[in-house]
């Protein structure tokens, strides 16, 4: 569960692509937001690699778990292979998730995502829009723990969760 005290996200809205690719259109992650996010994620997501997403754009940084893990009992994790890639970070500062059924509505009801435009039960993807300030970038890490609770079984060594 992201947290009994999650937030609502501020303001509107950003608009998103209809379609594949599911691209954020407006309300853009500033340079500087992008690279910090970037740039923790490249160093506290112990257990995973980055490599080329195998479903989104060229230029996405991708997280894979390490090739000898899987992902707990029942966790659906990015297609195609559902059991490698949980996340990755499109060009635009938005990101493209797996998260349990819990925090996907937490994560909806409160304004922070959307399902992907082919969402179902296998296509379990769901859109982070990207942070635009540091308050939104500590909750954007907030949701990248989820995530990488559900594809790891454990949060994030030494992550403390949004309160």
């Amino acid at each position: 569960m992201l947290s009994q005290s999650f937030p609502a996200r501020a303001g509107v809205r950003p608009r998103t692509g209809p379609s594949v690719p599911h691209v954020q259109l407006s309300q853009n992650s500033p340079d500087e937001i992008r690279e910090q996010l970037k740039q923790w994620m490249s160093t506290e997501l112990p257990g995973t690699r980055i490599k080329p997403s195998e479903i989104s754009e060229p230029g996405s940084l991708a997280f894979f778990l390490e090739e000898d893990a899987a992902p707990p009992q029942g966790a659906v994790l990015l297609p195609p292979r559902l059991v490698a890639e949980f996340a990755h970070v499109h060009v635009d500062g938005s990101l493209h998730l797996a998260l349990s059924q819990q925090d996907q509505r937490e994560l909806i009801d409160k304004g922070w995502g959307e399902r992907h435009p082919l969402y179902s039960p296998t296509v379990n993807v769901v859109m982070l829009y990207g942070p635009r300030t540091d308050e939104e970038l500590r909750i954007a890490k907030t949701v990248i723990n989820a995530s990488y609770r559900y594809a790891t079984g454990h949060d994030i060594p030494g992550y403390i969760r949004c309160h």
